[in-house]
């Protein structure tokens, strides 16, 4: 098992994936297998939403059983969401579209309970934007995380809320006046880059009793306000991996590091490179 410090290293399993004609396509279970093999890695955060498809979802629980990983927490994501642009993401994200409730929620408390099954304890994904400042909506947001974060209590887990699409203060606002046991926090410091919205470092500090899971990714912020930043491999970005690091030591994190690239055409070489980065820390 490779560590950073006391963290062990954990790796995002959407991360993996090849080209084919115009599109990036996720590897094959087995092709993960022999990454993370090749890695020296035990840990996985892994992607839940393929085991709900109901042609392909048992072979893809089957072929993750054989592998034997340790799953850090699992994920879940929509097919419905649109990452192309910050508004794109913005109008249809997380559990934000009402054509998609109750549909988007009950999708997420069948992940759950599979999540549980595999063995983890946490169950992250983007619940999508918040707005308090619309009364409305904001309600509405208010009683769908709660609804996610009541499935998740059912299914033993807690559900893990994706940093970066607000500030830091606005994140524990509305964690704290939502109170809810089983909803906390994955902490991720590039999506506070390349959403604009703040600064990693200090987000540490002010979010740490409620983050349970981090994700080792970097960014570059955009010059131009409404487009997004750009993701580099760890260590190359404004992250200031080492300083962002120790923070998480000062707050006495506890917990998984789990790599995340989304970006570029060689990623288990820049996911290599942040493994040695992060051993050497």
């Amino acid at each position: 098992m490779k560590t950073c410090g006391e963290w062990p290293i954990a790796l995002c399993s959407w991360s993996l994936t090849r080209k084919v004609g115009d599109k990036m396509v996720p590897l094959s279970v087995d092709e993960i297998g022999s990454v993370m093999n090749a890695l020296g890695l035990e840990y996985i955060n892994l992607a839940i939403g393929p085991a709900l498809d109901p042609v392909t979802g048992p072979a893809y629980l089957e072929a993750v059983r054989r592998q034997n990983w340790k799953i850090s927490a699992g994920m879940m994501a929509f097919d419905y969401e649109d990452y192309t642009t910050l508004d794109t993401i913005k109008a249809t994200g997380g559990i934000a579209p009402d054509d998609k409730w109750p549909a988007s929620g009950e999708a997420f408390a069948k992940a759950a309970k599979i999540a549980a099954e595999l063995g983890t304890k946490y169950i992250a994904m983007h619940v999508g934007f918040l707005n308090e400042s619309d009364s409305a909506y904001a309600k509405k947001f208010f009683d769908r995380v709660r609804y996610l974060g009541d499935a998740a209590k059912d299914a033993g887990l807690t559900l893990l809320m994706e940093t970066g699409q607000e500030t830091a203060d606005d994140l524990l606002h509305f964690v704290e006046t939502l109170n809810h046991e089983n909803v906390r926090l994955n902490l991720d410091p590039a999506n506070l880059i390349l959403y604009n919205k703040d600064e990693p470092i200090p987000s540490v500090k002010k979010l740490a009793p409620y983050i349970r899971h981090v994700h080792i990714k970097d960014a570059i912020r955009t010059k131009v306000p409404g487009t997004w930043g750009q993701e580099v491999t760890w260590g190359d970005g404004e992250v200031n991996s080492f300083a962002f690091l120790n923070a998480l030591r000062s707050v006495g994190y506890q917990g998984c590091l789990a790599i995340e690239r989304e970006a570029g055409e060689q990623r288990v070489t820049d996911i290599a490179t942040a493994v040695r980065r992060l051993q050497a820390w």
